[in-house]
């Protein structure tokens, strides 16, 4: 059963769907273009799914067949940001939520509208969707992630194209780059972005978890320090009670009931 917990006329919509948390950004008037209101919102959204430990991955979408145009320019110009100091563009850029997140694209992600994209641990798109950093067109600089994590996740050259021309790019061209894990037909990106989320959250939460973390953090880490620092991360998810319960489950030839303990 889904479970409505923001007002329907919010800038920023959330479902919850069993352990999987839905986020919809809702200006489909405006291709949900990134207002301060809705980066004060997202802020407090998705501090509430990370602490709350009944929810295991999150999707975000956006209403009206697009993901999200950037920033609302008209609100720039009146001097506000849709970012926060520490975290970023929707206060996600610069602080993505310690748990899976699962971008759900149709349409334009462009801008702000792709970094949070890029912020994103997976990204399901229609194969209609359109990505890029218009921002050089705007005399502004790509500085919510596509200038910095963009070259992190395809290859140098493609990511100085992106950023130095402005133009858009299809799905093809982002699953094909790295950018994009898969793509989907016109109208279904929620659902294949759900259908992922949900074989994500059958798995034990804590392991998932330290996953992420793992492969986020290494990446800073040179050689020498991998296994070191890996080491502690991963002792406390063997000696974790989701542990003993999966290989227990395993041997009894049930779902396991993971606690995230």
């Amino acid at each position: 059963m889904s479970e409505n917990t923001e007002p329907q006329t919010a800038e920023v919509l959330t479902e919850v769907q069993g352990n999987v948390l839905v986020i919809t950004l809702n200006r489909p008037e405006a291709k949900n273009a990134a207002t301060q209101n809705m980066a004060q919102t997202m802020a407090r959204i998705l501090d509430d799914f990370d602490a709350n430990d009944d929810l295991f991955v999150a999707v975000i979408t956006g209403a009206g067949k697009t993901f999200c145009a950037g920033m609302d320019l008209k609100g720039f110009l009146r001097g506000e940001r849709p970012s926060i100091d520490g975290r970023g563009f929707l206060s996600l850029t610069e602080a993505p939520p310690k748990k899976p997140l699962i971008a759900a694209v149709e349409g334009y992600a462009l801008a702000g509208g792709f970094e949070t994209m890029l912020a994103c641990d997976l990204v399901v798109a229609a194969d209609t969707a359109k990505f890029g950093t218009p921002e050089v067109k705007r005399g502004l600089v790509a500085a919510a992630g596509g200038v910095t994590v963009l070259p992190q996740r395809t290859h140098r050259a493609i990511a100085m194209e992106m950023a130095l021309t402005g133009n858009m790019y299809d799905a093809e061209f982002g699953q094909k780059h790295g950018f994009v894990n898969t793509v989907v037909e016109d109208g279904s990106a929620l659902d294949g972005a759900l259908e992922l989320a949900q074989t994500i959250a059958a798995n034990g939460p804590l392991a998932v978890k330290v996953s992420k973390q793992v492969i986020v953090e290494s990446q800073d880490w040179t050689n020498d320090e991998v296994w070191q620092k890996q080491a502690p991360l991963i002792a406390d998810v063997f000696e974790s009670e989701d542990a003993k319960e999966g290989s227990r489950a395993f041997a009894e030839k049930r779902a396991p009931q993971w606690t995230g303990r």
